[in-house]
């Protein structure tokens, strides 16, 4: 059972036993009782509420333990120094209530005071000190989070932009070095997917460096209108049939992006020679299919944890969709990503 279940029970019961030990009589007072040790099962939830549904008992029934319970609860989710302030009056007042015996000595109604005080203000003291040790806790966590980003940013930086800046690099000398058409035709073609490889290390080295700020627009979203570009320039023979319908939301349009877009790079990378075909449909859902045929070229040993498959059906999830693929009967190879239209 979870621990905070369990901590709350135990906190009902030892109120519950309170209340039975202060031996309500009358209605009033049994009801008093009641209600504030079943409002502490909403604590967590409406502290406030619970609170103030448990002064009746500290005033008429002596049920100090619920209301201390409630104040602390409180403290832990609110840190509004006047509602704060104002709980602890009326916690102190509570207490007060059943009237001190005027025929006390005053340093005895002094010192009753001084402890009405103290029982409203320590639950709050100690809430405000654990949601302190929560809060330092939550920036630890996120400091730590910001390191790995950054190391992250400076690898990719360091290490992969400069190698894919070298074949982009060495790509373009062998386009304007070569006479052979096909040969310039392919090396221009690596060139531009460098290039374009190099734009979007740049874009992610940024959001990983901006810490996930939402305050910060980094790049750009790929939108519909960039599939016709993408498709295009894939290095690939593809082509691009139908449409999605106008003005679907902008997450889907970059599922559907992000989809053909790891499709295609999955059939230049483990189909060389195939070609490929990309359809777009709509009724009731939405599907993107990427179909391509068997390879005609030997298919070289490319390094591959799966990590983009993986990615796409966790897009689908997230929007009610899902991602099926498989082999074809021809020997190629099929991805489909399926949507709900109705959102």
């Amino acid at each position: 059972m979870n621990r905070a279940l369990l901590t709350n029970a135990a906190l009902i019961v030892v109120a519950a036993v309170e209340s039975g030990l202060n031996e309500p009589r009358d209605p009033l007072t049994v009801g008093a009782a009641v209600l504030a040790v079943v409002a502490l099962v909403f604590r967590q939830r409406w502290p406030v509420a619970v609170f103030l549904a448990t002064l009746p008992a500290l005033a008429i029934a002596g049920g100090l333990l619920a209301t201390v319970f409630a104040l602390y609860s409180v403290a832990v989710r609110h840190s509004d120094r006047m509602l704060l302030t104002g709980c602890a009056v009326l916690g102190t007042a509570g207490y007060l209530f059943p009237g001190m015996d005027l025929e006390l000595p005053r340093a005895d109604v002094l010192l009753v005071v001084i402890y009405a005080v103290m029982t409203a203000v320590a639950p709050i003291f100690f809430g405000r000190l654990v949601w302190a040790r929560e809060h330092e806790r939550e920036l630890d966590a996120q400091a730590v989070l910001a390191r790995e980003r950054n190391q992250l940013a400076r690898e990719m930086h360091d290490v992969v932009s400069h190698k894919v800046s070298l074949i982009a690099v060495q790509a373009g000398a062998l386009s304007v070095s070569t006479a052979d058409p096909d040969a310039r035709a392919a090396a221009e073609n690596v060139r531009k997917l460098s290039v374009d490889t190099l734009d979007e290390l740049r874009h992610m080295v940024n959001l990983l460096r901006a810490s996930g700020s939402a305050a910060t627009e980094l790049v750009p979203q790929p939108t519909l209108s960039d599939v016709d570009g993408l498709v295009a320039n894939s290095g690939i023979e593809a082509t691009l049939t139908g449409s999605a319908p106008a003005g679907i939301d902008s997450a889907f349009q970059r599922t559907i992006y992000r989809t053909i877009q790891e499709a295609l790079t999955n059939v230049r990378k483990h189909a060389p020679g195939s070609t490929a075909h990309v359809e777009i449909a709509h009724g009731t859902h939405l599907t993107v299919t990427v179909t391509n045929t068997a390879p005609t070229r030997p298919t070289l040993a490319l390094p591959s944890a799966r990590h983009g498959l993986v990615g796409l059906r966790e897009r689908a999830a997230l929007l009610g969709g899902v991602i099926t693929s498989g082999p074809t009967p021809d020997g190629g190879f099929r991805l489909q990503l399926r949507l709900p239209l109705a959102r």
